[in-house]
């Protein structure tokens, strides 16, 4: 008998110490309450052999700047629904709750943002834009022009975060 395939995939900063805690903190959890037929599955995206493609297109840059994880059926989730739907799956969906609640839902998501935005810098990385030269031979993003990419040119800024 086959294990159910994982009910998400948390993409995550193997290189960030507080995200590996987090990722343990899940990991430890997740074994405890599912055993064999764990729900969730986690990519470090700051492994070499990282691919987008695996991934449901999420690429280095997009995945440093802020945590995102996909489900069993292909949708990708950013920020604060990931752990939202995290810990909702290994029981401990109480703790994110109140984040769902409207007037705190946008005072979390605004939370999240100012936490990824400092995520590197806090932990004593490089900021994002140099992680990226690194890793992946990238320039600076600039104006979205021809033959860029979503690796080379987000459409939107994307804070440093999981």
């Amino acid at each position: 008998m086959t294990s159910p395939a994982p009910a998400l995939e948390i993409l995550y900063d193997g290189a960030c110490p507080l995200c590996l805690r987090e990722v343990d903190v899940l990991r430890r959890r997740d074994q405890r309450r599912h055993g064999d037929s764990p729900r969730l599955a986690f990519v470090d995206i700051d492994a070499p052999g990282y691919d987008p493609a695996a991934h449901a297109g999420v690429t280095y840059r997009e995945a440093m700047g802020r945590i995102h994880a996909i489900t069993a059926d292909g949708t990708v989730l950013r920020d604060v629904e990931v752990f939202r739907r995290a810990y909702g799956l290994i029981g401990l969906g109480w703790l994110y709750a109140p984040s769902r609640w409207p007037l705190l839902r946008p005072l979390a998501d605004l939370a999240y943002r100012v936490w990824a935005g400092w995520r590197l810098r806090l932990t004593g990385r490089p900021d994002l834009d140099s992680l990226c030269q690194e890793r992946c031979g990238l320039d600076r993003p600039s104006a979205v022009g021809a033959g860029a990419t979503s690796e080379s040119a987000p459409s939107e800024p994307a804070p440093s975060s999981p």
